[in-house]
């Protein structure tokens, strides 16, 4: 893998990370070679069936919107697909610290603390890799080995994962299969079927990173405390009240503001793949009660530990708190206006949920369509 070039490439390591995230990482379920094709043959199945049920329940998109690849990929194709994202999206903010870095020992930082960092983010890396079932990438450039689709993301299955869960819950593969399907095709879709919305999004990111002005050496060491969470670094039972998250320590007022946009859409999008997913589920997933049952608690008995490392890295909400606020947002608007009355969530950044309105479907409702729909 090539590395980022020019400023930024001394600050981390993304070869080493690779790497060392592909060294840790733990083998998946034990699975013969011709059960692991047809895994990857099934999952490529349901992926494009699942075309059809999302756009038939949500009324987005056409066939002509879907052009972005389908990979099913394996732990280490997932991370090296996620190092390239990374380093797509935080090129700005690490050419500004490498900036900063220049008349501050920065030799010593390039050559030491790129790979530290290399290290620590390979770790982080490595535990999220045996856990994602499925990834709409929506920042990730094109490479030889994993294509992207016009510049506009891919769709990630990870198969592996997928099988370990279904035996973990003991439910029927195939349904799972479809179901977990489900859920990712509906992040596809909304990108695919909402053009404005990954420019929207870049935007914001670009947005807060422009603002961030943080010392190297701080973010050093917050990847190292995220990484160390993981590793058991930190004391069983101790609490994690008095570390502060990147984000928390370079937030000027203008990036609150961006972060509780970005809170609010990721909730929105998150959300609503839930809410498509378990209504399509009942009519082409037989068993999607009992895996819906199961998945839900293991989601909350295992996010802890994974939500700590991501609020520690990035300072986002926690994930769960996403699927759950968000559900019940397009639950409550599409119960109160319909789909199509919902569907105007995606006319323009204006029409998107504020992060009070999450919480708040009914002010959403009135404040969009009281405009659209004047007395």
């Amino acid at each position: 893998m090539t590395s980022i070039g020019g400023a930024s490439s001394g600050m981390v390591d993304w070869n080493l990370a690779v790497a060392t995230a592909t060294r840790l990482v733990r083998p998946g379920p034990d699975v013969s070679r011709d059960e692991a094709r047809a895994v990857v043959a099934e999952l490529r199945r349901h992926a494009k069936a699942s075309e059809g049920h999302v756009r038939g329940f949500t009324g987005l998109g056409t066939e002509e919107t879907h052009d972005t690849p389908v990979l099913v990929v394996d732990r280490p194709g997932w991370v090296r697909a996620n190092v390239a994202g990374f380093r797509e999206i935080l090129k700005p903010l690490l050419e500004k610290m490498h900036e900063r870095r220049g008349g501050t020992g920065g030799t010593v930082l390039s050559a030491v603390g790129g790979k530290v960092t290399g290290v620590e983010l390979g770790m982080l890396l490595s535990f999220l890799a045996s856990r994602v079932l499925g990834q709409y990438e929506t920042f990730a450039p094109a490479a030889r080995e994993l294509p992207g689709g016009n510049g506009a993301g891919r769709l990630l299955l990870v198969a592996p994962n997928i099988v370990h869960v279904e035996r973990e819950l003991d439910v029927d593969p195939h349904d799972f299969r479809l179901w977990v399907c489900l859920h990712e095709e509906t992040h596809r879709t909304q990108f695919s079927a909402v053009p404005w919305l990954r420019d929207h999004l870049e935007s914001e990111i670009q947005a807060f990173l422009a603002e961030t002005d943080v010392d190297p050496m701080t973010f050093l060491e917050r990847v190292r405390e995220a990484a160390q969470s993981l590793a058991g670094g930190r004391p069983e039972g101790e609490e994690d009240d008095g570390g502060h998250s990147l984000v928390e320590l370079v937030q000027s007022p203008a990036q609150r503001e961006i972060l509780a946009r970005l809170t609010a859409v990721m909730s929105l999008l998150e959300g609503h793949a839930d809410f498509v997913m378990d209504g399509v589920g009942p009519d082409v997933v037989p068993t999607v009660s009992e895996i819906r049952e199961k998945f839900q608690q293991r989601r909350a008995k295992g996010a802890s530990r994974l939500d700590m490392a991501l609020r520690k890295l990035l300072g986002l909400d926690a994930k769960l708190r996403q699927y759950k606020d968000g559900e019940r947002f397009v639950r409550a608007v599409v119960d109160q206006v319909g789909m199509d009355g919902f569907n105007r969530v995606w006319t323009s950044p204006n029409t998107l949920p504020t992060k009070a309105e999450i919480a708040k479907p009914a002010d959403w409702v009135a404040r969009v369509h009281r405009k659209a729909d004047p007395a």
